[in-house]
């Protein structure tokens, strides 16, 4: 019998990779998670035996805990952070469910290694347009909603990986970068293992908005326009990715949800 407060898959996936999704907390345990290492999009792992010490982050906000099959481990976990002042629910089935039903996973040997505050540091050239930007949304919606981008000179971005412990992405002769004719973005996808249907779609318009090539997809040119804008808009870069985001979460949900959907609506009045 489900728990009160547990949320199936379903009601999960339509939340994953939108800012309204709540925390995701992966509680299995080491030998669980060596048996299978990837990750729900957007978790994050901790010990269930540090809940006390960790949970106390969540107070106030919402979150899901995931164990390997939904019982004991995430139970326990949740009631911890309700108790702490979080809003908990888990994951009916647990990881075992959520990867039984074919939903997206993430890689977790892909990640880069997280700072001391448990975050993911990455790095690129200053002044985004379109990849820069669709990256870091990506990164944010489904790998680690607490990732960190420094925006640095074009030819300082590599040094500063190194110093200061951050991924370089979208440059030359680094990992996370193009590849032929895929644009970073892509590579993404791919690779942390998130190629569903809309990330898809999106990444078409992506690549089709970055590379130039406009009849790749029909919304390319749009992006184009509108990311050329908020880069004349604002002269931060990290002001202009907050706004970018909202951006890519609309993009994100027409290609998940309104692709069939249609404004056909005229003011013109039709003669009798």
């Amino acid at each position: 019998m489900p728990s009160p407060t547990s949320i199936s898959i379903d009601k999960l996936a339509r939340l994953v990779g939108t800012p309204n999704c709540p925390a995701l907390v992966d509680v299995r345990t080491d030998e669980d998670f060596a048996s299978d290492p990837r990750l729900t999009p957007g978790a994050t792992r901790r010990a269930h035996a540090s809940v006390e010490t960790w949970g106390s982050a969540l107070a106030g906000g919402s979150a899901i805990v995931i164990c390997q099959r939904g019982k004991k481990l995430s139970e326990g976990v949740a009631a911890w952070l309700r108790l702490l002042g979080a809003t908990a629910e888990t994951l009916e089935g647990g990881h075992e469910a959520w990867t039984e039903a074919g939903l997206p996973t993430v890689r977790s040997d892909r990640m880069p290694a997280r700072d001391k505050a448990g975050r993911t540091v990455w790095v690129t050239r200053a002044r985004p347009k379109i990849d820069r930007i669709a990256c870091p949304w990506l990164i944010r919606r489904f790998v680690d909603p607490g990732a960190v981008f420094l925006f640095v000179a074009p030819q300082e971005v590599e040094a500063v990986g190194e110093r200061f412990g951050a991924m370089p992405f979208d440059i030359e002769n680094v990992f996370w970068s193009h590849r032929g004719e895929l644009c970073t973005f892509d590579v993404m996808v791919a690779e942390f293992g998130l190629a569903s249907e809309p990330l898809q779609r999106l990444a078409a318009i992506v690549r089709s908005a970055d590379t130039g090539r406009l009849d790749l997809a029909p919304e390319a040119a749009g992006l184009l326009a509108v990311s050329l804008g908020l880069s004349r808009v604002y002269a931060d870069d990290l002001a202009q990715l907050e706004a970018g985001m909202m951006l890519y979460d609309a993009l994100y949900r027409w290609c998940r949800d309104a692709t069939g959907e249609t404004h056909n609506w005229s003011n013109v009045k039709v003669a009798p």
